[in-house]
């Protein structure tokens, strides 16, 4: 594929499972692909209801994300999400992370 995202999927995967997730979206995409992969913040979990955070068993900080997303891509840019707005502001504070990843490493 040339381009391909993932919202709200990776919290719902098992930390030991990532890297299969990540390793097979990579596999999934042309050399010069780009992979759009968001999810709720790990901080935004304060306010997440009880059966929301049942189901999210890997959020993450989003150096967290960054770093987990750059094992799999050459270049990653990270975006952060409060209501609306997408901005590139101070991570703790946002309730959604974005990681705009392009170019696949190859193993």
């Amino acid at each position: 594929y040339d381009a391909l995202y993932s919202l709200d999927v990776m919290e719902h995967i098992r930390i030991e499972k990532e890297a299969t997730f990540l390793a097979n979206i990579c596999r999934s995409l042309r050399d010069h692909g780009v992979a759009i992969i968001g999810m709720p913040s790990i901080e935004s979990q304060t306010y997440a209801s009880p059966e929301s955070k049942q189901g999210h068993v890997n959020c993450k900080t989003g150096d967290q994300l960054r770093y987990s997303l750059n094992k799999y891509f050459n270049n990653v840019f990270m975006f952060s999400m409060n209501d609306e707005i997408v901005h590139t502001g101070f991570f703790p504070m946002a309730h959604y992370l974005i990681g705009l990843c392009c170019g696949p490493k190859r193993e």
